[in-house]
């Protein structure tokens, strides 16, 4: 463990963040829907392609190969951007963001919530459309790649967790 793994570390410890997010992309089709879409697909071309065999059109049978290739590598891109995710943690003396790309390209943000601000840019029509959290002149982009609604409630969250920052840390629930 580095200097700078041991200092984050030591800060995490004395400081425990009381709002944390991990924000991901939605992906509708899991693993096993894919293999099952991949094999009715792989059937459905197979059948075809075997017809057009018969009736001397050989060509057409390795076309039908290639839309099966063409949709998996379209599937297999899809799932690598969803690799990516950002971490957001909000403490009494720290908001942290961490970004992760689908190549693994980290960023880090740190921002002092008393003076960190959420931007929040909305048309009217389609709801959210970009988060920013702002500290001075730097700022930083938040949960592009979620839908208007999911924005949408993920500001109202991450502004409840700043105002309760700036007014000190987390209150103590009612009982």
């Amino acid at each position: 463990m580095n200097r700078s793994e041991q200092k984050s570390l030591q800060t995490d410890i004395e400081d425990p963040p009381f709002f944390s997010a991990v924000l991901t992309p939605y992906r509708s089709l899991g693993v096993k829907g894919f293999r099952t879409l991949m094999l009715v697909l792989a059937a459905i071309c197979t059948i075809a392609g075997t017809v057009f065999l018969l009736m001397g059109a050989w060509p057409v049978f390795g076309f039908f190969g290639l839309d099966v290739v063409l949709v998996w590598l379209a599937f297999k891109m899809n799932y690598r951007s969803a690799r990516a995710y950002e971490l957001v943690n909000v403490s009494a003396h720290e908001v942290y963001v961490r970004g992760v790309t689908p190549a693994g390209k980290v960023s880090e943000f740190r921002f002092n919530p008393r003076w960190a601000r959420l931007t929040v840019e909305r048309v009217e029509s389609e709801g959210v459309q970009r988060l920013t959290l702002m500290h001075g002149g730097n700022g930083c982009a938040i949960g592009n790649f979620l839908n208007p609604d999911d924005r949408e409630s993920f500001a109202d969250a991450l502004s409840e967790a700043l105002a309760r920052a700036k007014a000190g840390g987390p209150f103590p629930q009612a009982v």
